[in-house]
């Protein structure tokens, strides 16, 4: 069961005057609903947090927690009067569980939501070019690790791009898997790395509009998505998980956890 490490409290509103007015004010001894659908959407350095709007009349605002674990002590970080909030201090690579309450203007706080709410945010980066590495070798591969356009023989490098004869592929090593995820409208929309389904060439051909999962061969998981592709170069967006053997890649809210 989710507990506050912060029992937080608002300070009652004043009621104004006195005597004769004292019996115009009866306060509401009663705490609101929890909060339900609570979801993140993960980016770099940061979390954002959806969760549904509370249907009780009184609603004041919301407290938000976050915790290491679900079943952990959750601390109190901020409050917010809409049924949304952007967690500005979250890091790469750090696990963050979250929790929200609903307060009404009489002090009463909920308990916390039961949703299981969490997220790591991770790198990501756009508009990264490589150049065709049967052309142009220096600046054909792409390190995630270092988030940066490598040439096509550092030992480093996860992927590298190559062009001939009309046909555009990416290309891994054989200690790294790539895999073709289909048309998507962006990058953003591949939550979860897939267990199965990689390439048996350990190439896979490029085409825009595409997101393709890699699958490093220090065992970490990374998406791009092609923007442009000509037999010159290729324009991609990407996000790298700095946690080993995560599959999350998540950002989009809403989206159900592996």
């Amino acid at each position: 069961m989710k507990t506050s490490l912060l029992a937080f409290s608002l300070l009652l509103f004043a009621v104004a005057g006195s005597g004769c007015h004292d019996w115009l004010h009866h306060p509401d001894m009663d705490p609101p609903y929890p909060p339900v659908g609570l979801r993140t959407a993960t980016g770099d350095n940061f979390i954002e947090l959806f969760w549904d709007e509370n249907r009780d009349a009184d609603i004041a605002g919301y407290n938000v927690y976050v915790s290491s674990s679900y079943d952990g002590r959750y601390e109190f970080i901020a409050s917010t009067t809409s049924a949304y909030f952007l967690d500005e201090e979250a890091r790469n690579g750090n696990l963050y569980y979250y929790a929200v309450s609903a307060y009404d203007y009489d002090g009463n706080e909920s308990e916390l939501s039961s949703d299981v709410a969490y997220d790591i945010p991770r790198p990501e980066g756009y508009d990264v070019m490589l150049y065709n590495g049967a052309a142009s070798s220096s600046q054909s591969a792409y390190d995630f690790s270092q988030y940066a356009v490598v040439s096509l023989d550092d030992k480093y490098a996860d992927m590298w791009f190559l062009a001939s004869n009309g046909r555009a592929v990416m290309r891994v090593d054989t200690d790294t898997d790539i895999q073709d995820m289909g048309p998507t409208a962006s990058v953003l929309e591949i939550g979860t790395a897939p267990v199965s389904g990689w390439s048996t060439t350990h190439e896979v051909e490029l085409y825009a509009g595409h997101t393709y999962v890699v699958w490093t061969w220090d065992d970490h998981y990374a998406k791009f998505r092609v923007s442009s592709l000509s037999p010159s170069r290729v324009v991609f967006d990407w996000a790298y998980q700095l946690i080993p053997a995560n599959r999350l890649l998540k950002r989009n809210p809403g989206q159900d956890r592996e």
